[in-house]
Formats: C-alpha cells, sequence, structure tokens
C-alpha cells in the first residue's frame, strides 16, 4: 500500500515538473502557470518526504540496525 502510494506520487511529481515545462516553454516564461505547477512539484515532493519519514516511524517501513 505505502510503496503503491509513494510510486504513485513520484509520477505525479514527475507530471508536474513536464508540464511546468511545457507552460515555461508555451508562454515563454511570462505566464503563472509555470510557477504554480513547479509549487506543486515542491509540495508533492515535501508529501512524499514526509510520508517516508511516517513510514519509517510507526514501522511501516523497517528500519537499519546499527
Amino acid at each position: 500500500m505505502l510503496k503503491t502510494l509513494v510510486v504513485f506520487m513520484l509520477l505525479l511529481i514527475i507530471g508536474s515538473l513536464f508540464s511546468g515545462l511545457f507552460f515555461l516553454y508555451r508562454d515563454h516564461g511570462a505566464g503563472q502557470r509555470t510557477v504554480r505547477a513547479l509549487t506543486w512539484r515542491i509540495g508533492l515532493s515535501l508529501a512524499v518526504f514526509i510520508i517516508l519519514l511516517a513510514g519509517l516511524r510507526f514501522g511501516l517501513i523497517p528500519g537499519y540496525s546499527q
């Protein structure tokens, strides 16, 4: 379940990155759509990081032993 969620969110991050590139090319850097797409990418990246940390904390992801 967690692995599927993380993979899905990574695909969303890649899609947002390419949409930002598309809007940058299409609007020649003058529109707000590029900024909005890249803001979504940053938000999704932070969400994946928090989900991974929570999964590690609650034992959904096995930790490393020293």
